[in-house]
């Protein structure tokens, strides 16, 4: 707590001499933890200026809804309420539009919301995410006028869409390339370590070291454990491309052949 309220004090000193001011009273507070630690800390109360504030159950940073748990449960809800109000809206005048204005209106509304911060989801249980395919699912019938009986996978292929749990991977791999090759902030890269130079395997494929972690639920969803699990699947071919436009070209092929009736044809 010393170490809190040092962080803080810090804080409002660096903020008054920018000539800024911290709303106490829209300062939110959260705990995070697992379900069995946090009733631990029901009672737990911080001050904030003159103001003692205690823990949300969720709060929201740069457009992300965050829970205690981490479960994600909150965010993904918003996304699929507000999605579901803009498909809506949309397939109301969906007649009046051609494919090429909806699919700017869906990108614009619906699945840049589906991509927005979800490298946060990576780990979490298959009904979350079949939450936010189901969403994508719709968006594809909207614009291709698919009745809800047809299948959805040939309609996502012809879109060129990869499912929702590729398309998290796909992020994720994305900014491990980042890292590795110094397009990347500091404070992420330094999170990745290559395996040991000494061996002759792990120097011809590139392969990242996977740091152990304690808790499934916290550990081996962050980006130090995920991130490298998943790049050492890659083949060697892809993890060696030059630029970030030849990686992202060489990813999606990959992620393609791993696309499934059972994913896709979710209602």
């Amino acid at each position: 707590m010393d170490r809190l309220y040092s962080c803080l004090q810090e804080i409002g000193e660096w903020s008054r001499t920018n000539l800024l001011e911290i709303n106490e009273h829209k300062t939110d507070v959260i705990v995070f933890g697992t379900k069995q630690k946090l009733p631990t800390l029901k009672d737990f109360r911080i001050t904030v200026g003159d103001t003692t504030r205690i823990p949300s159950s969720s709060v929201r940073n740069l457009g992300v809804v965050f829970d205690s748990s981490l479960s994600m449960t909150s965010h993904i809800s918003t996304i699929c309420r507000t999605a579901y109000m803009h498909l809506h809206n949309i397939s109301h005048i969906r007649r009046y539009l051609t494919i090429d204005a909806t699919k700017a209106l869906v990108h614009a509304f619906v699945t840049s919301r589906l991509d927005y911060g979800n490298a946060l989801l990576i780990g979490l249980p298959r009904d979350q995410i079949n939450k936010l395919q189901r969403i994508q699912n719709m968006a594809a019938r909207v614009i291709t006028f698919t009745p809800r009986r047809d299948h959805i996978t040939p309609v996502l292929k012809d879109l060129h869409w990869l499912p929702v749990e590729c398309r998290i991977e796909y992020k994720i791999l994305l900014n491990v390339y980042r890292c590795l090759n110094g397009m990347a902030p500091l404070y992420l890269a330094n999170l990745l370590k290559r395996q040991s130079p000494g061996c002759t395997r792990s120097s011809e494929q590139h392969l990242l070291d996977i740091p152990r972690t304690k808790l499934a639920s916290f550990g081996d969803r962050s980006f130090r454990v995920v991130g490298p699990r998943i790049w050492n699947a890659l083949p060697t071919d892809i993890k060696c491309c030059g630029t970030l436009s030849a990686f992202r070209k060489a990813l999606k092929p990959i992620f393609s052949k791993h696309i499934t009736a059972d994913i896709l044809n979710i209602q």
